[in-house]
């Protein structure tokens, strides 16, 4: 049976996949020519994913932090993929993102699933 806090750690998993959605969406649609659209939607979730699987990846950073500063560097790295929505034109999203984030991170607080 799912329980609320699996169900959290469910939406943690789905935020992550969401900034790497969103960063190569927000590569694949800047004003620029193909090539560096096709560099940027392809390079900036390449260089997000490996960020987070050096700092954050639960079972297996090579630098995995805690206290504050996994809370900086969460809040940066979904704070990249709202702010990627918002500058893709997606604002709606990118607060909507925002939002659930912040929920999310409380909830893990709460449920001491940090």
């Amino acid at each position: 049976m799912l329980t609320v806090t699996k169900a959290n750690l469910a939406l943690m998993f789905f935020l992550e996949l969401g900034v790497l959605v969103s960063v190569g969406y927000w590569g694949f649609t800047l004003a620029a020519p193909l090539a560096v659209r096709i560099l940027a939607g392809l390079g900036a979730p390449v260089v997000f994913a490996t960020l987070w699987g050096l700092f954050a990846a639960a079972n297996g950073a090579r630098f995995k932090l805690h206290g504050l500063a996994r809370a900086a560097f969460e809040i940066a790295w979904f704070g990249g993929g709202a702010a990627a929505l918002v500058a893709s034109g997606l604002v709606t999203g990118g607060t909507v993102f925002a939002i659930l984030y912040v929920v999310n991170g409380v909830l893990r607080l709460v449920w001491d699933q940090v």
